[in-house]
């Protein structure tokens, strides 16, 4: 019989999101009737904006039309929209980025997984602790994680602890890695860097000889100027990061999938024998090889989403997913939760009360307030204890669920 890729065997049985699913089902399944709000899974409630809708039927259009009719287009995307995102994501902010450092795919969880296609399986790696699940789950599959210990932490991979005792920013590594992964904001935390506490981190990598990979998913909904939208607005960032951005949470394209990752020239590694090697060139050569590239319609909705109107319409949602943060983020500390995030992302990260585990109150909000959110210890073993709430839901089922928890306190013994 055919040999399995056993790293994949390592893995845990089902991804995080997964399990909540399955635990919600069987709660709706034994409760039928109970009134059920969504907080876990960070997927968006509002409809897309009528500036990508126009774009994505001028797309569908074109498809109907002999004379517009698009076939197979470039893996690295469209250039129309790799202009828009130049000119407009990055030369507004003083950030030269050219068109052929953007690729264009269908959204940052599969950029921000594929990456390590390009990189040695030898190569060390750092996650910040709690951690997207795909950035380590990805380098087990690919083999570079070692063993899973009981204590929650794989043998091969440093961790970097972000808690409330270290304010949520972590130390710089101390195991020399090749590749550190870093998400601002934050998901899960909801927390951020500044824009000199950032800086450390790429002198860290610069003079290291490491790469930063750097999700900046959530940064349309930074609110403070001493936030960094890129990492590419800290001098030397070029040389040492590459950015990945999703239009999912801020345009709604959940359901479409489309994102992009920026890969710099002036970003290299080297081989075997030492040769110098670009990264851009790799990253090209992997997706023009793997990847069948973004469809034309989606891309056509994108770009509509940088038009003057369209700007208007996406602030217009973030605005509205904001408030619910800053709902939740005071409804929770007046009732006595310590409460972090929800200032520069639309993720609240809740320390649980009462010594609680996280998994336990996953199953006290569900089955007494009928609230779903994600156990903080789903994301490494330093979110043990803490607990994700996400502000993507309707700006009532938000309130409803601030009305909820606040009772829930109530009962609770041991918070502040």
């Amino acid at each position: 019989m055919v040999h399995v890729n056993d790293n994949f065997l390592k893995l845990p049985a089902s991804y995080l999101f997964s399990e909540i699913a399955r635990k919600v089902e069987q709660f709706k399944t034994e409760h039928p009737d109970a009134p059920v709000i969504r907080m876990g899974i960070g997927d968006v409630t509002r409809p897309i904006c009528q500036a990508a809708i126009n774009g994505l039927r001028q797309g569908v259009d074109d498809e109907a039309r002999e004379s517009t009719f698009h076939g197979y287009g470039p893996e690295q995307g469209y250039d129309f929209l790799r202009r828009c995102i130049a000119e407009t994501d990055y030369r507004e902010r003083g950030i030269e980025i050219a068109e052929d450092e953007i690729f264009i795919s269908d959204g940052a969880k599969s950029d921000t997984g594929n990456i390590g296609d390009i990189f040695s399986t030898g190569c060390k790696v750092a996650v910040t602790d709690p951690v997207y699940p795909v950035y380590v789950d990805t380098n087990v599959m690919a083999g570079r994680a070692g063993e899973h210990l009981p204590d929650g932490h794989w043998s091969n991979i440093e961790y970097l602890p972000c808690t409330a005792e270290n304010g949520f920013v972590p130390s710089l590594p101390t195991g020399n890695p090749d590749l550190i992964y870093l998400c601002y904001p934050n998901n899960p935390t909801g927390t951020s860097l500044t824009r000199d506490q950032l800086a450390v981190w790429v002198d860290y990598a610069r003079t290291h000889g490491a790469i930063i990979l750097f999700d900046s998913a959530y940064e349309a909904y930074i609110s403070q100027p001493d936030v960094p939208h890129s990492i590419y607005e800290i001098e030397g960032a070029k040389e040492c990061a590459i950015e990945f951005r999703s239009f999912s949470k801020t345009a709604g394209f959940t359901g479409l999938r489309l994102g992009y990752t920026i890969v710099p020239k002036s970003l290299k590694g080297v081989d075997a024998e030492g040769n110098e090697v670009s990264i851009n060139r790799l990253w090209l050569r992997r997706q023009t090889t793997k990847f069948n590239g973004a469809s034309y319609v989606v891309q056509r909705g994108a770009e509509g989403l940088y038009t003057p109107e369209g700007r208007r319409q996406i602030a217009k949602t973030v605005d509205y997913y904001m408030r619910n943060a800053s709902l939740l983020r005071q409804g929770l500390t007046e009732a006595g939760l310590e409460v972090y995030g929800g200032v520069n992302a639309p993720y609240i990260w809740i320390k649980t009360p009462g010594g609680m585990s996280s998994w336990e109150f996953f199953d006290k909000l569900l089955e007494e307030c009928n609230i779903v959110g994600t156990p903080g210890v789903g994301f490494g073993p330093s979110g043990e204890g803490y607990f994700r709430l996400t502000a993507f839901g309707r700006y009532e089922d938000t309130l409803e669920a601030v009305d909820r928890l606040k009772k829930l306190s109530g009962t609770i013994p041991g918070k502040k």
